[in-house]
């Protein structure tokens, strides 16, 4: 097929109607509901004492969700095809937000935490948006390179430096659940791009290796990352936390004591409306309130992967990738989250995508979502216009 087909081929795509994913959207669509209605229900006490207006979290929520909505719908009208062109500016983009937050006068900290820059009134958590852009390098590197990445353990070192350079940085902010997000959803993408399985287990035991060193080294760090296993030894210190997540999600039972009638979400439960709002919502709807949030989680990664192997089937492997990574994503970020609240992992500082109370993360994964959509849309298109591209005695 010639460069004049193709490129008429393409012209044509874009002249056809914007194809919506229905599935997508409405499962997105839940998903933020129910977390607008479990912010409110878990900041109304906090937000009454501290900021004298206990509506002040839903209406952030409800504009942060608005503005995210808006920066999906702007994404959708950018062809997948410029993320794989500006991959590399994007990349190092993502790697100097990263290094920007690091020095002092320029990163905000919070709790310990350099992990936000300050614009104007509000603070931007540039982690979210800096795995975002490396990972897009990291898809486009598989299509470009993808002989290399196969044939090669070079190949395969490339990407995996710089999911590192990243990891170095997230950590020294520090962000350990981003660090491990990014380093495991870049070794997934790796991984189906055709990355041989021996190469892909060496490098990961040699950065669970480099990580575990890492916590040993630090009797803090250490800590942090037991003191999960062992809350009730110390449930007024270190344990607090998880303790009083661990009682709400027990008192939720079968079918919860109500919405809104949580009673760790009345100054017990530290952070009850961002990384602890899974533990409100198991108190207020109990486990089938539980079971069908998780269900929704489920069914959004399912219709990634499915869009992946969509794209994978009509040849746009890159827009494959994308989805794949975008999948991995927030399968992992929600279990991460969810396992921290139940006690099964240690303490990470990650949002439940879409449903805690989190402007960076909300703003970032709604922006993604329009890259899914978008991705959805050129795949049916390149469908639809296959007629359009083939010669007319081929018809």
């Amino acid at each position: 097929m010639s460069a004049a087909t193709l490129s008429y081929g393409l012209r044509a795509r874009e002249r056809l109607p914007f194809t919506w994913d229905f599935v997508t959207l409405g499962l997105t669509a839940a998903l933020l509901l129910i977390g607008l209605i479990m912010v409110t229900s878990a900041s109304m006490s906090i937000a009454a004492r501290d900021l004298g207006n206990p509506f002040f979290y839903l209406e952030r929520q409800f504009i942060y969700g608005f503005a995210g909505v808006l920066f999906a719908w702007a994404v959708t009208r950018v062809p997948a095809e410029l993320w794989d062109k500006y991959s590399l500016m994007l990349m190092l983009l993502g790697l100097l937000l990263l290094l920007l937050v690091l020095m002092p006068g320029i990163g905000a900290t919070v709790n310990g935490a350099r992990r936000w820059l300050k614009l104007g009134p509000v603070n931007f958590q540039v982690s979210e948006l800096a795995k975002v852009l490396v990972l897009t390098w990291v898809c486009s590197y598989s299509v470009r390179k993808r002989a290399e990445l196969v044939d090669t353990l070079t190949g395969l070192a490339k990407p995996v430096g710089l999911l590192t350079v990243a990891a170095v940085m997230l950590l020294l902010e520090p962000d350990f659940g981003a660090t491990t997000v990014l380093f495991a959803t870049g070794f997934a993408v790796l991984f189906v791009a055709g990355a041989r399985l021996r190469y892909v287990l060496i490098f990961t035991t040699l950065a669970g290796s480099a990580l575990g060193v890492l916590a040993l080294t630090s009797a803090y760090r250490l800590r942090r990352l037991t003191g999960f296993l062992h809350p009730w030894e110390d449930p007024f210190n270190s344990g607090f936390q998880l303790t009083q997540s661990l009682i709400a999600i027990g008192r939720g039972s079968w079918f919860g004591v109500g919405l809104g009638a949580s009673v760790q979400k009345l100054f017990y439960l530290p952070e009850a409306h961002t990384d602890f709002v899974f533990a409100v919502l198991a108190e207020e709807l109990g486990l089938v309130g539980v079971i069908g949030v998780i269900g929704l989680f489920l069914a959004l990664v399912w219709r990634s992967f499915r869009i992946s192997r969509m794209a994978a089937q009509g040849g746009l492997m890159f827009h494959s990738y994308l989805a794949l990574a975008f999948g991995v994503w927030i399968g992992l970020q929600a279990i991460v989250n969810i396992g921290v609240n139940m006690g099964v992992l240690p303490t990470k500082g990650l949002t439940l995508p879409l449903i805690s109370y989190g402007r960076s993360s909300l703003l970032v994964t709604l922006a993604w979502i329009g890259v899914l959509l978008r991705i959805y849309h050129e795949v049916k298109g390149a469908s639809r216009s296959a007629v359009i591209r083939m010669p007319r005695e081929a018809r």
